[in-house]
């Protein structure tokens, strides 16, 4: 492959994935939610545990200053609680409300709506190729760090 040919496949990948994000962006509007928010609504909505701000922030890939304003939007929008660590009262560990998991479900179906159509005229056996491919390349820049 010749490095245009790099150059195109990466520029194309890299489209691929703002283009995505921004769809589903764009279609969780409705719900009230920006990217960063809806981000940290399943991310909270995966973890079979309460994390603390700290461990929420690492998980989502922000800084902890960051994390603090989203999450006082979506406390403001009555989606989270803060609520007091038992061993640790300096802590806070951070929990969905009920109403949280309305929205998640929400988010779940929009999500997968734009997979269908995302995915649509793809084989299994495309999509387990290119994930193969995918795997290679995070590899291959994972021995860089």
């Amino acid at each position: 492959m010749s490095m245009y040919e790099q150059h195109r496949f990466g520029m194309q990948l890299a489209h691929l994935s703002r283009a995505w994000r921004a769809e589903l962006d764009r279609r969780l509007a409705e719900l009230g939610l920006s990217q960063a928010r809806w981000l940290v609504l399943l991310h909270l909505a995966r973890n079979s545990e309460r994390p603390t701000q700290g461990e929420l922030a690492c998980s989502v890939g922000v800084e902890n200053p960051t994390l603090a304003r989203l999450l006082d939007a979506l406390e403001a929008q009555q989606l989270i609680e803060r609520q007091p660590d038992q061993n640790d009262r300096r802590v806070n560990k951070i929990a969905l409300t009920e109403s949280a998991l309305a929205v998640i479900e929400d988010i779940e179906s929009i999500a997968a709506a734009l997979r269908a159509e995302v995915f649509a005229g793809l084989s299994e056996q495309d999509i387990e190729h290119c994930q193969q491919i995918q795997s290679h390349m995070l590899a291959n820049l994972e021995k860089n760090t």
